[in-house]
């Protein structure tokens, strides 16, 4: 048996800097160690969960200086959360509610678009505008550019192709993402919408044609899914900024 003044038993967790930070709250364990692993705070889901637990969750972000995002949460919820954080945004167009980081007016923005075919993409396109808006970002909205009018894309084109990325949000058969991307030279993250009826299905033929795209510049995520595209489009945005302003 091994002397016990040479005994060496690890109490510590394997990582415990300030990456690995969490928090336990009633309902939920806060990662607070997101941001510096992956450069922005853990994003609150907000469907389903109650009213006191997403202000559980952002008190806990507060006050480590964490700003925080909620999606889809709705009007009424957002009203009470204000109630505490006056200073937070709430978008009813795209069922978000962002609060405003110490060092956000600091930050010079880059620039992302979001894209959308027709007006009723409109939810899943303002919930990637507003995750952008929340990362620091410029977030520039171009809808009803859907194809069967084409005409209405090639209006904003010019100011399209000066994004740093772009969001494209389209349901029924999505042609849309690859019309796009084919005039430019940055990424484009394409959301597909389950907006459509029939052999639609719910979004799953949008998500099949935007994976099926020939342009090479295309990338997709998950159908409803525009927090994700607008994240994405936010991280390319970001390194664009590094590039340009250091």
């Amino acid at each position: 048996m091994m002397d016990s003044e040479h005994k060496s038993v690890n109490t510590q967790p394997l990582f415990c800097d300030r990456t690995s930070k969490t928090i336990d709250i009633a309902g939920a364990r806060v990662d607070l160690g997101r941001a510096y692993r992956c450069g922005y705070p853990e994003v609150v889901f907000g469907e389903q969960k109650s009213t006191d637990l997403i202000l559980r969750i952002l008190h806990a972000q507060a006050d480590a200086g964490q700003a925080s995002l909620v999606t889809r949460i709705t009007l009424e919820t957002a009203a009470a959360i204000a109630d505490v954080f006056p200073a937070s945004v709430y978008s009813l167009a795209g069922k978000c509610l962002r609060t405003l980081s110490a060092d956000a007016s600091k930050k010079t923005a880059g620039r992302v678009a979001i894209v959308s075919a027709g007006s009723t993409d409109a939810f899943v396109a303002n919930e990637a505008a507003e995750t952008v808006r929340w990362m620091g970002h410029v977030a520039d909205l171009f809808d009803d550019v859907g194809v069967a009018g084409p005409q209405r894309l090639l209006a904003v084109l010019p100011e399209i192709q000066t994004a740093d990325a772009v969001v494209v949000v389209a349901g029924m058969e999505a042609a849309l993402a690859s019309v796009v991307a084919g005039y430019l030279s940055c990424p484009v993250f394409a959301v597909p919408t389950s907006v459509g009826y029939g052999v639609s299905v719910g979004g799953l033929v949008a998500l099949a044609g935007m994976l099926a795209s020939c342009a090479a510049n295309v990338a997709v995520v998950n159908i409803d899914a525009g927090f994700k595209g607008g994240f994405l489009a936010g991280l390319v945005a970001d390194r664009t900024r590094e590039i340009h302003h250091g």
